[in-house]
């Protein structure tokens, strides 16, 4: 418990009320982040199992999916940026003790999220193939990856409900049903990815149209259960405590997330323009490199569940400690939060470090994607400690309301860093996929030092949500 001390957080400030013991501060900080880990974890998870799954149709599949990633985020931006701002709100709300307020949020967020979905979701049915494009596909990749991403933006609306759900239970420090929604939805997807990807039991083999089916009956069941979250009158946040009133918008709601939510739509923006232009740096390396970057992608998202989970965890502990005017009590969380992904980022250097290539070996034989997958898993052993601290110190700053400042980090750090370093040390250095894995590690290193300053400066709890 030396290494978990609230007064040593505090750096000799007089606290502004009673402070727990350090174990109940651990627990309480355990007992929100692990559903929001195993949450993330399962996400991720999923994308792995996918990727392991598809790579039977060989490399070109591999990357096909892969090209999706980012414009598919692209198409979720608004909604990511939306449930930032619901998460860090009703955190607050719940703080203050006003419940009515918590779930109007919810209601019009919904309702949001209902009219943003079907216009985004037409958009890119219609506009695929030159969205593919954009993103970087080849001859022998570009008909796979429209077809996924075709598939799988179709289907949204399943996803975005839930999601917008979710984000608000996990406000409220009800990280467990997010967990439960995920459990369920990703082994569905996996058992349909069994089914229809290689035919099996009789189903149809689609390839990797079926990975993008399975996918959309996934969030279908995650819909369903998220939605039967918020039935059940004994929960704080409930269908069943929203009158009629609560339906038409409200001024004050409604500039919360719009001030919250502005900032976290810019910063979700920059994110997926420099995801992307990195994206189109490493594809024109080749369909061999891109594949081998893809699987190592995968992989780091597994190692960012981590951070996600906890940064989860720091928007609401954050949050609730905020609107209770215990600014104390957020610095304590925040560290404590950035001291378990210390924990975490140890465990996963040492799993990278010493079953690199084994890993790799789940997804391709290719001795030349072999070689590349113990480099990137080299490059990750330092990676992940970086990863996990910024995800961190993110998430407290966004529990704080605090988002035009991550924004901006990440208008400079990912959109211009990332990209950049990693062409520089790709082309006119001249060293291919290994130069791309050095930009991004600047990108995390940069990402880091920023978030870091601003936590400890203290600014960040000076915001009204």
């Amino acid at each position: 418990m030396v290494f978990f001390n609230a007064q040593k957080l505090l750096r000799g400030e007089p606290p502004s009320g009673d402070i727990p013991s350090d174990r109940e501060i651990l627990k309480k900080a355990l007992t929100i982040a692990w559903p929001s880990i195993v949450e993330s974890f399962l996400v991720h998870l999923v994308g792995f199992i996918d990727t392991i799954m598809v790579s039977s149709l060989g490399t070109a599949a591999i990357a096909a999916v892969g090209l999706t990633t980012q414009p598919k985020f692209i198409g979720l931006a608004f909604f990511i940026s939306l449930n930032v701002a619901i998460s860090a709100i009703v955190a607050h709300r719940k703080g203050e003790g006003d419940r009515g307020t918590a779930n109007r949020v919810l209601m019009q967020a919904l309702m949001i999220t209902l009219g943003m979905t079907v216009i985004i979701s037409i958009l890119c049915v219609l506009f695929t193939d030159p969205i593919i494009s954009l993103a970087g596909s080849n001859a022998d990749t570009h008909q796979d990856a429209a077809d996924y991403f075709r598939i799988v933006m179709g289907g949204m609306l399943f996803n975005t409900v839930s999601l917008c759900i979710n984000a608000a239970q996990r406000g409220s420090g009800n990280t467990k049903i997010a967990m439960r929604t995920n459990i369920v939805s990703n082994l569905v997807n996996v058992v349909f990815n069994f089914l229809l990807i290689g035919g099996n039991f009789g189903f149809p083999a689609l390839g990797v149209k079926g990975a993008a089916v399975a996918s959309v009956i996934g969030t279908v069941v995650a819909m369903v259960m998220s939605l039967a979250s918020v039935m059940h009158r004994d929960g704080y946040l409930s269908f069943r405590h929203i009158a009629r009133r609560d339906i038409r918008f409200d001024r004050r709601s409604i500039h919360s997330i719009a001030n919250i939510g502005s900032s976290a739509l810019a910063e979700q923006i920059f994110l997926r323009i420099g995801f992307l232009t990195f994206t189109i740096v490493v594809a024109n390396l080749g369909t061999v490199a891109f594949a081998a970057h893809q699987v190592g992608m995968n992989i780091m998202s597994l190692s960012f569940s981590f951070g996600d989970g906890l940064s989860a965890a720091s928007v609401a502990l954050v949050g609730q400690s905020l609107g209770a005017k215990r600014i104390d009590m957020a610095r304590i969380y925040g560290g404590f939060s950035q001291k378990l992904g210390l924990v975490f980022a140890t465990m996963l250097s040492v799993i990278f470090l010493t079953l690199g290539r084994p890993i790799f070996m789940l997804f391709s034989n290719e001795e030349e994607i072999l070689d590349y997958g113990v480099m990137i898993m080299t490059i990750l052993t330092v990676v992940v400690f970086l990863q996990i601290s910024q995800v961190v110190f993110s998430g407290c700053l966004r529990g704080a309301g605090d988002t035009k400042f991550t924004a901006l980090v990440s208008l400079i750090s990912v959109t211009l860093i990332r990209p950049g370093a990693g062409w520089l040390f790709c082309y006119p250095i001249g060293w291919s996929l290994f130069g791309a894995w050095v930009g991004l590690a600047v990108d995390q290193l940069s990402r880091f030092l920023f978030t870091y300053i601003r936590f400890k400066s203290g600014k960040w709890t000076k915001y009204e949500v």
